[in-house]
């Protein structure tokens, strides 16, 4: 270590220097900074000045393989191989070996547990190209979409609410309009086609239709946030019974029920959306006649 023999020089008063050095330190200064601030040329002096003071958290560079190796710690104890974790991790099997060759050897497996292993290897890495697969699919179905013209929304509402709506019938006369979905999207796109129509927001009618063992307020909320008025504005609410008999998929905390949308005072509005949809069949027969 470097003495300081130089009383006169600019170490002379090695003390106060010291003192200083600590307190910029404290401050959260580098070692650079403070030989910099000090014009201190020399490390054995400046490791001298800061001896047993502790470096700011900030300079402290972490190891960048401390998680690589944690994790093939972790995967060594569940039995893999330095093979298996090396295609895990990506690292060498010269660092595998360092950071778990104090840990215990796995059991080998039979063969036959290795094949099933290696082909559940496989089937995971086909379900994970196929699931990329279908999102390439229905993203590029999807912009497909994009920029739909009023002309295309009133084929797709009339369409819509021939499959979901209310339809009058010779033995059931109901000219009403009355649409009733679970689907938050098919429900945005039928109030964009009313829209579209001019049927003004003051002839809209809401009412949830729900099981009585799920969160009817929270339902009520739920359909109120997506269509944009107040919850207590909505009709009475119609509670299914529940049969102990059926097994009911329709449940947890993402069931709401459905929405019922009615339209007041709609006969003319039905009587238009059934020869909307009549004309649309009849030019569907011209195009594959």
């Amino acid at each position: 270590m470097t003495e300081i023999t130089d009383r006169r020089g600019k170490y002379a008063d090695f003390e106060g220097l010291r003192e200083r050095a600590i307190a910029l330190r404290r401050e959260g200064l580098s070692r650079r900074q403070i030989r910099d601030r000090l014009l201190v040329d020399n490390n054995d002096i400046l490791n001298r000045l800061l001896e047993g003071e502790p470096a700011p958290e900030w300079t402290k560079r972490p190891n960048a393989k401390d998680d690589l190796r944690e994790r093939a710690r972790e995967l060594r104890l569940q039995g893999m191989t330095y093979d298996q974790i090396q295609v895990e991790l990506g690292c060498s099997k010269g660092s595998i070996s360092l950071w778990v060759r104090d840990l215990p050897k796995p059991e080998r497996r039979d063969p036959s547990e290795q094949a099933k292993l290696a082909a559940r290897k496989r089937w995971e890495h086909e379900l994970t190209v196929r699931d990329e697969e279908r999102q390439r699919v229905k993203e590029a179905a999807r912009q497909q979409m994009e920029n739909m013209s009023a002309r295309e929304l009133m084929f797709a509402g009339v369409a819509l609410y021939w499959a979901e709506g209310t339809k009058d019938k010779p033995y059931d006369r109901r000219e009403n309009v009355t649409f009733v979905n679970s689907d938050p999207g098919v429900i945005q796109l039928y109030l964009a086609w009313l829209r579209l129509l001019d049927v003004a927001p003051e002839r809209l009618q809401y009412r949830v239709m729900i099981h009585m063992t799920a969160d009817i307020e929270g339902a009520k909320q739920y359909w109120a946030d997506l269509v944009g008025i107040d919850a207590s504005s909505f009709q009475k609410t119609t509670i299914k019974k529940h049969n102990p008999r059926t097994v009911r998929k329709n449940v947890g905390e993402n069931y709401r029920g459905c929405l019922v949308v009615r339209v007041k005072q709609g006969a003319d509005l039905y009587r238009r959306i059934e020869g909307w949809w009549s004309g649309m069949v009849v030019e569907a027969k011209r195009h594959t006649a």
